[in-house]
């Protein structure tokens, strides 16, 4: 009977945090489809009365959402692949028993953990030294290394037994042979877990773009969300100069209605990874 009551009582405590959870996702998908004027006369409301599609279709009327958009897919997509196989082939190289300095290579990474060369040095770098400024790739390199990320990736790469690799060598494998071979395949769970932080990191930021991109056509989205919640008249930064200026804009509908568009790809992509996520944050917790 107590074990039952238990049963109980952990299920309603899930229901009622999956609730509070979610609610909030419904305020920004229910009230995206609200009139303007009921959310400035009677703010978010879960139930909204007015019912309205004018953010979708003032949104999608101009090109700035589809360049956004095609900016993060490719930085996402092609920083992540570079970001997973730098980190990956570094980690190993860090774990791996045999290389020379790999102490002194550790204690430099960490030591980035640590203390940063700062704003102004991190600009002189990326905008002057490498000429970056206004090119995608600033919204790549600076990302494709994460020294915590590394050392997770050192952590279970050290967990693998060496004999593997001793037994590779002895059948004539070199070390990119025995990395891509064998160790990548049994470590697909920690890389998986590793190229979700990196896409959510690349999907998610606007700081980059703030600090190296002035071109508005290269602003990937959460810039562009940036500049709308910043910027009361939306217009010219969505439509472009031919919007007639006599249209009220949806500039609260059209907030929320950017959001769930921007959200849409990862909630989608989430479901696909998430056995490996799940397994993957869980390696190393049993030990035998």
């Amino acid at each position: 009977m107590r074990e039952r009551a238990f049963v109980v009582m952990m299920y309603t405590v899930l229901v009622i945090f999956a609730l509070v959870c979610f609610l909030p996702f419904w305020l920004v998908i229910i009230n995206s489809f609200a009139t303007e004027t009921s959310i400035q006369t009677q703010g978010y409301q879960f139930f909204p009365r007015g019912f309205s599609l004018s953010a979708y279709e003032y949104l999608f009327s101009g090109k700035q959402l589809f360049s956004s958009y095609k900016v993060t897919l490719f930085v996402t997509t092609v920083g992540t692949l570079l970001a997973v196989l730098i980190t990956a082939t570094y980690a190993y190289t860090l774990s791996h028993p045999r290389v020379k300095y790999r102490n002194i290579l550790s204690f430099l990474t960490y030591f980035t953990m640590l203390f940063g060369a700062g704003l102004v040095g991190f600009y002189m770098l990326i905008a002057n030294w490498l000429g970056l400024k206004d090119s995608i790739w600033a919204l790549i390199l600076p990302y494709l290394l994460n020294p915590f990320y590394a050392f997770i990736l050192v952590s279970f790469f050290r967990t693998l037994p060496f004999e593997m690799n001793e037994a590779a060598t002895v059948d004539g494998a070199n070390d990119l042979v025995i990395f891509f071979r064998i160790i990548w395949p049994i470590s697909t769970p920690i890389i998986a877990t590793v190229s979700l932080f990196y896409a959510l990191s690349y999907w998610n930021d606007w700081w980059l773009s703030l600090l190296f991109v002035d071109n508005y056509k290269l602003h990937p989205l959460q810039m562009m969300i940036r500049q709308l919640m910043s910027n009361l008249n939306a217009k010219a930064y969505v439509a472009g100069s031919g919007t007639n200026y006599n249209i009220v804009v949806p500039t609260f509908g059209m907030q929320l209605a950017i959001v769930c568009v921007t959200i849409g790809p990862i909630l989608f992509v989430y479901p696909f990874i998430q056995k490996y996520f799940v397994k993957g944050i869980t390696i190393g917790a049993i030990k035998g």
